[in-house]
């Protein structure tokens, strides 16, 4: 009953690690507030899961979009705003893990450096490495000038900082706690992949730079994903694969 299965899941509050003895741990997946609007929705729904003790939390970041705004003079004025702006932390609020998403989508390697600098100093040292999906105005998939194309060129940079190794040949002291950080996966392939091997090709490179876990995108059908794992541990991806689920919530 439920009683039951929420005295299972207190147990799981001395879980810190990915690689645990447990059989089921949960992690749950927050969008910051939209632009213009409070934290307290986001709050009161972290209180309502916070029972079944996450073993850690994470925050979706988002790039910014182009909208367009009519001016007095009746002509049209660009503008790039982000919807969902900033990294919310909440490890400080509730004792849990925090797990920011950083993307190179929207971003420069420069202001990905600048936010690499702020969690650290936060003690934020998990991170969920992404390259981020293509602006809506586009057809495929375009780098910010001064950002990143793919996502391993973004777990290249995570390892040049926690070798104390910055942007343009600046050195400093290698962080304390340096970051770890999972990668995405993608038990159907990622849509823009030519066939599933190449894909698992590039999650092999992201492993092998350090990817300490994967989370998948979201599936529906459970026999894909005892599917995928299947052919990641033949190909000697060894790292927890975590599958990324959505709950239905309402009947539409």
């Amino acid at each position: 009953n439920s009683l039951n299965l929420l005295n299972s899941l207190n147990s799981l509050n001395s879980l810190n690690s990915l690689n645990s003895p447990y059989m089921t741990a949960f992690s749950f997946e927050i969008l910051p507030p939209l632009r213009g609007k409070g934290m307290q929705k986001i709050y009161e729904t972290i209180d309502t899961l916070m029972p079944f003790n996450p073993v850690c939390i994470n925050i979706t970041t988002h790039r910014s979009e182009t909208i367009y705004s009519e001016t007095s003079a009746g002509t049209y004025q660009k503008f790039s705003v982000c919807n969902r702006p900033g990294t919310v932390a909440v490890k400080e609020r509730y004792g849990v893990r925090t797990v920011p998403h950083i993307i190179c989508s929207g971003f420069t390697a420069a202001e990905i450096e600048r936010e690499l600098i702020d969690l650290s100093y936060l003690g934020i040292n998990d991170l969920l490495v992404l390259r981020g999906d293509r602006a809506k105005e586009d057809n495929r998939f375009i780098p910010t000038p001064g950002g990143h194309a793919h996502a391993t060129e973004l777990c290249q940079q995570v390892n040049d900082f926690n070798q104390g190794k910055l942007l343009g040949g600046i050195t400093m002291p290698a962080p304390t706690t340096p970051f770890k950080y999972g990668v995405a996966g993608y038990p159907e392939k990622h849509d823009e992949a030519m066939n599933l091997d190449t894909d698992i090709e590039h999650l092999k490179a992201k492993v092998a730079m350090g990817a300490d876990h994967i989370v998948t995108q979201m599936f529906f059908d459970n026999a894909k994903y005892f599917a995928f794992v299947d052919r990641l541990r033949k190909e000697g991806i060894t790292v927890p694969v975590i599958p990324g689920l959505k709950p239905l919530t309402t009947l539409n």
